[in-house]
C-alpha cells in the first residue's frame, strides 16, 4: 500500500468512524430557544469527538493496513480473478 492509497483509506475511515460517533451523548435541551432547532444539542463537544475519531480511525487503519501487507487476503488474487 502506497503512501497515497493509505492516507485515501485513512481518510475515508475517518468520515465513516465521525458519522458513527456523533450522536454519541447528544442531548437535546428541555426548552430550545426561539429560533433554535429542537434537535440541536446542549453541548456537542465536537472536538472531543474528533480525537475519538481519530483514535478509532487509527485502529481501524492498522487492521486495514495488516491485513493489506499480510496477503492473508490477497486483494490482487481476487481482481486478476474477477
Amino acid at each position: 500500500m502506497g503512501w497515497v492509497t493509505g492516507v485515501s483509506v485513512y481518510v475515508v475511515v475517518w468520515w465513516v468512524v465521525l458519522f458513527a460517533v456523533l450522536p454519541w451523548g447528544v442531548r437535546t435541551p428541555e426548552a430550545p430557544e426561539p429560533g433554535m432547532a429542537d434537535s440541536a444539542p446542549v453541548r456537542p463537544r465536537i472536538l472531543l469527538k474528533f480525537a475519538v475519531t481519530s483514535l478509532v480511525a487509527g485502529i481501524v487503519w492498522l487492521g486495514i493496513y495488516g491485513l493489506v501487507v499480510s496477503d492473508l487476503i490477497s486483494f490482487r488474487e481476487m481482481a486478476k480473478s474477477l
